[in-house]
């Protein structure tokens, strides 16, 4: 906090928060970013992009028009000494993916930027070649926290100007609030951990983490059941019994919905009318499949975004993880869901249909937001569907880091959550494999079974 050298006071801020221990020191990071802001080296593209990123990343808003305007030339563009600069560029794209919609500065430099590193990547150095390729393969911004972590510990300590305190000090934070041997009874529950780590993978959130396993571990169960075990008749009655909330209509059920039924109701009992909501969004699906119509894309969207499960874990988690409420903000939550709620499950839906669109196909269901997109757009190549589907996400992206320019204090816990829903949509939908349950044990494997080498 007492250095003059605001280049270095930054990498250090960056490389705590990449090596995953950010948390220990938000307050003072806040303090000394806002500090920072009178004494950046001007002239210092990478420094003053770096510092922006991270004041964004904290919720601190300025201007990127004035703060940058010393690096462009009379037409808005980026002076030549500048361009020269690769990791200076590469810093100002890094900065520019926390745009958000409307800031059409940021949004313009972030396709100019992104052009140019590609130009150049050929003819740099093998560090600044890796940092970025990776760069350009997924932002610093979009990347799920635990994971880059578990990357760059090892990374970090291969280079030669590494902190060693700094490494010994991520590693033993590892060790002490991640590693564990567990044992997963079936695929499904691993998939579950990994989300529950995506969404709060700070340590002090452990409670919290199991409160939302168990809520998951539920959704799973009923998504199954609607997609794969229930006929259409059983179906209908376990949806009235959600709607009815109530152990007596338990009796009418199938003996596996009645596991499934007990178990919705003795752990859900306070927001039961958020479980109705998504009962009878499935219901809607399995009623399109009933009468063979084929909704139009966003009827599709809005309905998947609730069958995702998205609104029923965001809200489990205002209450586990939220300060400051008031019966007030609880009404403002809940009725209707805040924007960024449905942003995050809209990019959580579209990364499922990405990701899931062969296996869903084997069973029969060919509803996906690829299919319905193509339809509409008189698509007739997939990969044309898919990119399309692709660009809806970065545009959703856009939309989402609106959140962090003026945000509510009450909420920002929320707006994490919701940047780190996205975040691990993608890691874990985006598969080379034919299945992306075989995706998810890799990265379950690397986060939970393999042990930092100390």
């Amino acid at each position: 906090m007492n250095t003059s050298d605001s280049t270095m006071t930054l990498k250090l801020i960056d490389t705590i928060q990449r090596l995953g221990v950010g948390y220990y020191y938000e307050e003072e990071i806040k303090k000394i970013l806002k500090k920072l802001t009178h004494v950046l080296p001007k002239d210092d593209l990478y420094t003053v992009a770096l510092h922006f990123r991270l004041q964004r990343h904290y919720g601190l808003h300025t201007n990127p028009a004035e703060v940058f305007r010393i690096f462009m030339d009379e037409n808005g563009e980026l002076k030549k000494s500048s361009s020269e600069d690769i990791k200076g560029v590469l810093s100002l794209y890094e900065a520019s993916c926390l745009g958000s919609s409307g800031e059409d500065f940021l949004l313009h430099h972030k396709e100019i930027t992104r052009r140019h590193l590609s130009r150049s990547v050929s003819k740099l150095s093998p560090k600044l070649h890796k940092n970025v390729v990776e760069g350009l393969k997924l932002p610093r911004h979009m990347r799920m926290e635990r994971l880059e972590a578990r990357r760059y510990i090892e990374e970090y300590g291969n280079e030669d100007d590494h902190n060693p305190f700094v490494l010994e000090f991520a590693k033993w934070c590892e060790h002490l609030g991640l590693f564990c041997k567990l044992v997963f009874v079936r695929d499904r529950h691993v998939e579950c951990f990994l989300w529950t780590v995506g969404l709060l993978p700070e340590p002090s959130f452990s409670g919290s983490r199991i409160e939302l396993a168990k809520t998951i571990a539920i959704m799973l169960v009923i998504d199954d059941i609607y997609d794969t075990y229930g006929s259409y008749d059983d179906l209908v009655l376990f949806t009235e019994a959600i709607k009815r909330w109530d152990l007596n209509a338990i009796e009418q059920l199938p003996e596996y919905m009645k596991i499934c039924y007990q178990a919705l109701y003795n752990t859900n009992n306070e927001i039961c009318d958020k479980w109705i909501d998504m009962a009878e969004a499935y219901m809607v699906e399995a009623e399109w499949v009933k009468r063979g119509s084929i909704p139009n894309l966003n009827d599709y969207i809005e309905n998947g975004v609730t069958t995702s499960g998205t609104y029923m874990a965001l809200v489990h988690l205002f209450f586990l993880i939220s300060y400051g409420l008031t019966t007030e903000n609880m009404k403002h939550l809940l009725d209707p869901y805040p924007k960024f709620f449905t942003m995050a499950g809209t990019i959580l839906r579209l990364w499922d249909d990405l990701g899931t669109i062969k296996e869903e196909e084997e069973r029969g269901d060919m509803l996906s937001s690829i299919h319905l997109l193509m339809k509409e757009e008189n698509i007739t190549c997939e990969e044309e569907g898919r990119e399309g589907i692709l660009q809806m996400i970065y545009a959703l992206w856009n939309d989402l880091n609106v959140e962090l320019l003026t945000p509510d204090a009450v909420l920002f816990p929320m707006i994490k959550v919701a940047l780190n829903m996205s975040r691990t949509s993608q890691v874990v939908y985006q598969h080379n494999d034919d299945s992306y349950l075989l995706s998810v044990k890799d990265h379950v494997q690397s986060l939970f079974y393999e042990p930092v080498d100390i």
